[in-house]
């Protein structure tokens, strides 16, 4: 069972409506109740910031089955069809996961952050992903296939319960860790499906890539801000953060020019491991 619609001319709170988005279990369902949020809000169609609070775990739908992380079959590197499939199967789940990750933000911490400009960045950031997952979701059509056809892993939303508790650590590892990496990975995707005359999905890719740079971008921002209203010095911050809440280290190679644009700088995240000292 879907939720209702939003009715225009009954506007209810970001919060509300960021909620509305965690609680719906189809894919497809929250995609469009993501979209729609972020431009009722950039429309002014929205009722102020509202209470914080969210679920423990979004709603999701009965496919994809989960499995852990070390039980899902290594992808190959996109060339056949099958593991093209697989490929957009696998982002396309990244990014159903990110639209959640988005709107927990909102929904979640517009307590500890009262600030209007924080709920609107967010709910942009979740309205983008939500396009990112129509437009992988709309590929696999056009190759036969959909969302929920093959398994996945939770490993992304593991990563949201270890950071529910604090914003800055949510914000240390989820823009500034695991879409920073994302940075690093999608140009040898994008090089490949051309190479392989795939250019439909090279173009997809392509646009994911340029809206994750402003997504990590808008992490920094955040981290930044929110390490100086509690007097901390950001860059070690950080890296305490990712030391006691990230499983593993920082994998090179890391694509310099992106995280510079993005306004992560190589001495946050230089040689691959978080230094212990300043």
């Amino acid at each position: 069972m879907t939720a209702p619609r939003h009715a225009p001319g009954h506007p209810e709170t970001v919060t509300a409506r960021a909620r509305a988005v965690l609680e719906n279990p189809d894919a497809s369902e929250k995609a469009r109740l993501g979209i729609a949020l972020g431009e009722d809000l950039a429309h002014g169609r929205v009722r102020g910031i509202g209470a914080p609070g969210a679920p423990d775990r979004p709603q999701r739908p009965p496919c994809p089955i989960l499995l852990p992380p070390r039980d899902m079959a290594r992808r190959g590197a996109g060339k056949s069809p099958a593991a093209r499939i697989a490929l957009l199967h696998a982002l396309a789940h990244i990014e159903l996961n990110a639209i959640d990750l988005a709107f927990d933000m909102v929904a979640r911490f517009a307590g500890a952050v009262a600030d209007t400009e924080f709920c609107a960045d967010w709910v942009g950031v979740g309205a983008e992903e939500a396009r990112h997952f129509t437009l992988l979701d709309a590929r696999l059509g056009d190759l036969g296939a959909a969302y929920g056809d093959l398994p996945a892993h939770d490993g992304l939303w593991e990563t949201a319960e270890v950071t529910a508790d604090d914003v800055l650590a949510r914000l240390a590892i989820v823009p500034l860790v695991l879409e920073a990496r994302g940075l690093d990975v999608t140009p040898a995707m994008i090089e490949r499906m051309a190479r392989f005359g795939d250019a439909a999905t090279a173009a997809l890719l392509e646009t994911i890539y340029n809206d994750e740079i402003g997504h990590v971008a808008v992490g920094r921002k955040w981290f930044d801000r929110i390490a100086r209203l509690r007097n901390l010095d950001a860059r070690n911050e950080w890296r305490r953060l990712v030391r006691e809440r990230f499983r593993g280290a920082l994998k090179p190679p890391f694509n310099r020019a992106a995280r510079d644009a993005a306004g992560l700088p190589e001495d946050w995240y230089a040689g691959g491991q978080v230094p212990t000292g300043d």
